[in-house]
């Protein structure tokens, strides 16, 4: 008897968390390195009249446009100060028109922007175009709705630099509906990520190697030993990274010629999609700014400081809150265009003031983090040695500052601190601890340094086993197991014993 199909209606409580548009813009502040933050800075200046930027003598780099390389008068200053307000002040009085006219808000309050217009898009567009920009391009190719785009350029971002998504499909639905208020399924998430995965070059979006160069493989006209190819890495994957062909031979009836044929195959495919889009790229990884300058001085006394940039000091244009002061004091007399100017001051001035405070607190988050991690790795700035470099998580910094883990983990993400020791990314500080029989808690950074000299050191005619190295890291006072050897073994890249002969 077929089984009868019951459409129900269920009520369910459910506790979502969800950030104010001020916290959202914390954490995308907070998330950008220097170079980044300077571009969303002076992209707010464009679009915010009521935002202004003035150069101070507190660290606070001047404005490209207001000085000419020579010196300027105190008269001068004001002059242009003075200039830049009034132009300020009449582009204000355009929009404000505007919006009496009808009841759509202009799109946005430009001053000076034509003039800089080509200039501009030649800096930005020259020949610094990144891998992640020549993706984002890629997407007018495709039909896509408004939440498929927002989610695919989101994974786009979420890529590393070899071009492959590392993160997992749950943690970045988590991401989307936590810090942007987007909720999406799994299925929806493979499903934008099966259009990412059709862009260039074949295996952008992979996340993990076998399916990259699975991608790449099917990209290609199909033979025989493209096909053979593909079974090798989809059915014999384990056996293929051991090198272990003669296990693959036996296993797919394969000739010695048509071994040779596949393994040139393979050869051709990349595994690393990323550094396949142009020398652009591997331009803009090799310039790094440091968004932290730590000093360390001869008696190994640490200091150090956010490195400013370009990045200006901001305040509210003095027109804008005149403005809504004088019809703030004047409400009881109002027409209907005077409240909708009112109104439109009112907005542009409140973000303005939060986009300031996310400033400053991101300042002021990176300092305290800095300085955090600063006391606990002390050793490490005073001398430069790896090895002294303490076990560290996020969780050590995150109850030492009373931040929360989230915030020390976007502190840390793709920023750079210069030392005197050379320039490190944040994540360089972090390391796991690994306990002893003993009770004995140990960096596993200075464990693997261990690890990689042994390997380094030994006779490439006779490479040691695993258990060897562990009976030779207990001997150096890392008494640490086989399986611990295998394992950082693999994080560092080293091949096993059979591999590593010579």
């Amino acid at each position: 008897m077929p089984q009868r199909l019951l459409q129900q209606q269920l009520q369910k409580q459910q506790q979502v968390q969800r950030l104010s548009a001020q916290q959202m813009l914390q954490v995308r502040l907070l998330e950008m390195p220097l170079t980044e933050l300077e571009e969303s800075i002076f992209a707010e200046l464009d679009d915010n009249p009521a935002l202004e930027s003035a150069a101070t003598d507190d660290g606070y780099a001047e404005l490209a446009d207001s000085a000419d390389g020579s010196d300027s008068s105190e008269s001068g200053d004001d002059y242009e100060a003075m200039a830049e307000r009034e132009e300020r002040k009449d582009a204000l009085d355009t929009a404000l028109e505007d919006i009496g006219r009808d009841d759509e808000m202009p799109d946005a309050v430009h001053y000076q922007a034509q003039q800089s217009a080509e200039e501009y898009e030649e800096i930005v567009y020259g020949d610094t175009t990144s891998f992640y920009d020549k993706l984002n391009e890629q997407l007018a190719e495709h039909e896509l709705t408004e939440k498929q785009r927002y989610i695919i350029e989101y994974l786009i971002g979420s890529l590393d630099d070899d071009g492959l998504l590392r993160k997992e499909l749950d943690t970045l639905g988590d991401e989307l509906a936590i810090y942007h208020g987007i909720d999406t399924t799994n299925e929806e998430l493979e499903e934008v990520l099966a259009i990412l995965q059709e862009f260039d070059p074949a295996g952008i979006g992979a996340r993990s190697l076998q399916e990259c160069l699975l991608l790449q493989l099917d990209r290609r006209t199909s033979n025989e030993t493209r096909m053979l190819a593909r079974e090798v890495i989809d059915q014999h994957f384990e056996a293929f990274k051991k090198k272990h062909w003669n296990r693959i031979q036996a296993a797919m009836h394969l000739s010695d010629r048509q071994v040779e044929e596949i393994q040139q195959e393979i050869r051709r495919l990349n595994p690393k999609p990323g550094s396949a889009m142009g020398e652009t790229q591997g331009r803009n990884m090799q310039q790094i700014t440091p968004d932290f300058l730590i000093e360390t001085a001869d008696d190994g006394k640490i200091t150090f400081s956010l490195n400013q940039g370009n990045v200006p000091e901001l305040h509210i244009s003095p027109s804008f809150t005149d403005m809504v002061e004088a019809y703030r004091d004047n409400k009881g007399s109002m027409n209907r265009q005077q409240k909708e100017a009112l109104l439109y001051a009112k907005e542009k001035v409140d973000k303005a003031k939060g986009f300031i405070e996310a400033v400053k607190q991101r300042r002021h988050t990176l300092i305290v983090t800095m300085q955090a991690i600063i006391d606990w790795q002390q050793k490490f700035f005073q001398d430069g040695d790896e090895s002294d470099l303490k076990p560290m998580i996020l969780k050590d910094i995150a109850d030492q500052t009373g931040l929360d883990i989230s915030t020390i983990s976007r502190v840390s993400n793709i920023k750079y601190a210069q030392t005197r020791w050379g320039t490190f990314p944040l994540r360089f500080f972090f390391s796991d601890s690994y306990t002893t029989e003993d009770g004995e808690e140990m960096s596993t950074r200075k464990i693997k340094l261990a690890l990689k000299d042994i390997i380094g050191r030994e006779d490439k005619h006779r490479p040691m086993s695993d258990e060897a190295l562990a009976a030779r890291m207990k001997q150096l006072g890392y008494p640490i197991a086989r399986r611990t050897v295998a394992k950082y073994r693999e994080q560092m890249g080293l091949p096993v014993a059979r591999l590593r002969k010579e």
